[in-house]
């Protein structure tokens, strides 16, 4: 975001996310200023929405994903108290899910990866995830039911929410963050009602909690896990992000725009 109305109630709340008016984003936004284009060089912000970066200058490619995948984590799992003592679940190990697995590691919580890649333990394991269970296999998911007292949803496709609502302790919460194209198909209502379970969304988060994500982070020495493209390999890159094939974010090197530039 580089702007809001600043004037709702969510913004008096430090919730600039959720304005009620609609937040100024840094592309394709309409607003005080417009944002269109994602590939600039400069960008003109509200200097109230402007953030401090802790980490060491080596690691800014790194802490660059964390302003999307890192607060969009960090913000339900600090809402829902992620820590020691709670038992949390983090379900798809991708761009965001391999944000939470370290978040949720590092704030001190039990943490429990499923994935329906057996190919994804290790990589779960060296995150931080103290369990990895294989969703697709039943025996697996049922020696976790009623356990969990926070679940993060990250999967960006439709799939059965019901398989995942059972895992949950009475009063246990799953929040979706992964927005699929179609929706997912209905849970069963009794699910939620016979053990006072909730089903819950969350975007982003306000710059206050962003920048304590920040700090965080730069305290525990936490990064994203990137793989550099040069602006030329963009498309290729868009390609395998389709088909999964990236641990975990691309970032691209915006130096080579201008080498592009003169090549051209």
């Amino acid at each position: 975001m580089v702007d809001s109305c600043q004037h709702c109630a969510s913004c008096a709340d430090g919730e600039e996310q959720y304005c009620e008016n609609g937040f100024t984003g840094t592309y394709n936004g309409r607003g005080k200023e417009n944002t269109w284009g994602g590939y600039s060089e400069n960008i003109v912000v509200n200097e109230k929405f402007v953030l401090r970066v802790g980490h060491e200058a080596t690691q800014f490619a790194a802490v660059a994903p964390l302003l999307c995948a890192g607060i969009t984590t960090y913000s339900p799992l600090r809402h829902w108290q992620a820590g020691p003592g709670k038992k949390v679940g983090i379900v798809g190990l991708g761009g965001l899910g391999h944000m939470g697995v370290k978040l949720a590691h590092a704030m001190g919580a039990h943490v429990v990866l499923f994935t329906t890649s057996p190919g994804k333990q290790a990589d779960a394991k060296r995150l931080g995830a103290d369990e990895v269970v294989i969703s697709k296999d039943p025996a697996q998911m049922a020696q976790h039911a009623g356990s969990f007292d926070f679940i993060l949803n990250t999967v960006a496709a439709p799939h059965d929410l019901d398989a995942l609502i059972t895992l949950l302790k009475r009063d246990g919460t799953m929040c979706l963050v992964g927005a699929p194209a179609s929706p997912h198909p209905s849970p069963n209502v009794f699910n939620l009602i016979l053990g006072r379970r909730r089903l819950a969304g969350s975007a982003i988060g306000g710059i206050r909690e962003t920048q304590e994500m920040l700090d965080f982070c730069a305290e525990h020495g936490i990064v994203s896990d990137i793989e550099m493209i040069a602006m030329k390999d963009i498309n290729e890159a868009y390609e395998r992000m389709l088909k999964g094939d990236v641990k975990y974010r691309f970032v691209i090197d915006m130096a080579t725009l201008k080498q592009e530039a003169k090549a051209a």
